[in-house]
């Protein structure tokens, strides 16, 4: 389970009001509902931020809940690992680098950065995942020597109205400035280069957890789900309402079922 939802945070192109309907709608009650109801569906595991351990924690005591988390951090040159201590100290199992973070990190030439970040997960015993919107961003990382113990990268097709031309898009531009032109990014697409994905990860030994699969509610659960499974997600994030839980893990329940085109080993 993907937790941009319960924190109100939506890609809503040019709707003003989205993230706000998310907050009203995700009380603290609902929040607990929605988490409650993943788990009796199946749901293991829930991708959060460091500011969201809170409610996530307070949902575990109360339920007396098994739920795993995977925390995104965000080191930076000048504090490569104050949020990693944050997450640990709340109780993480899994930690991430975020992937607007990688990509800043790369784009800035602060590589280095995220390898001081990947080594010193390991060394407080967590398995150290590397995030990220732009695939260059990981091709850079992997010419730098750094191997995750798993990825979390963005993987949608562009077949959808919203999505601009392949011919103006800008590596990098997932984490910049949005453009009023619908010609140009305008927080629209989040795997600019599918196909550079899918390259990228069809011959490595490391589990692959895609996000973004439905181009922040653009693309039907049925559509993405076995788009990204057939190109070689091991696992799938997904942010949902509660209304849409039980759709969605049976949607995916059968998409694993019926899968015929996938050619990527599983590594999970």
């Amino acid at each position: 389970m993907g937790g941009n939802l319960i924190g109100g945070w939506s890609h809503s192109r040019d709707l003003i009001y989205v993230s706000s309907l998310f907050k009203a709608y995700n009380t603290e009650d609902k929040i607990f509902q929605t988490l409650d109801l993943g788990e009796k569906a199946g749901i293991n595991t829930i991708n959060i931020s460091v500011s969201q351990f809170p409610v996530i924690n307070k949902y575990k005591k109360i339920f007396n809940s098994n739920l795993q988390t995977i925390s995104q951090v965000h080191p930076t040159k000048e504090n490569p690992f104050g949020d990693i201590d944050t997450a640990i100290e709340a109780g993480v199992d899994f930690i991430q680098i975020q992937g607007n973070c990688c990509d800043w990190r790369v784009r800035a030439g602060e590589i280095d950065v995220l390898e001081q970040a990947i080594d010193y997960i390991r060394k407080k015993g967590f398995p150290a995942g590397l995030g990220a919107h732009s695939i260059q961003a990981l091709v850079a990382c992997e010419e730098a020597g750094i191997e995750p113990d798993f990825f979390m990268k963005t993987l949608h097709h562009d077949n959808y109205w919203s999505a601009h031309p392949r011919e103006n898009r800008i590596p990098f531009s997932v984490d910049g400035e949005r453009s009023s032109d619908h010609n140009e990014f305008h927080d629209n697409m989040f795997c600019l280069f599918p196909e550079k994905t899918v390259e990228f990860m069809e011959n490595r030994g490391t589990p692959f957890i895609a996000f973004k699969i439905l181009a922040g509610g653009a693309i039907h659960p049925e559509d993405g789900f076995k788009y990204a499974f057939e190109n070689g997600a091991d696992f799938i994030c997904v942010g949902m309402f509660d209304y849409q839980l039980v759709d969605d893990v049976n949607i995916a329940i059968d998409t694993l079922a019926s899968l015929e085109n996938r050619s990527r080993n599983w590594m999970s």
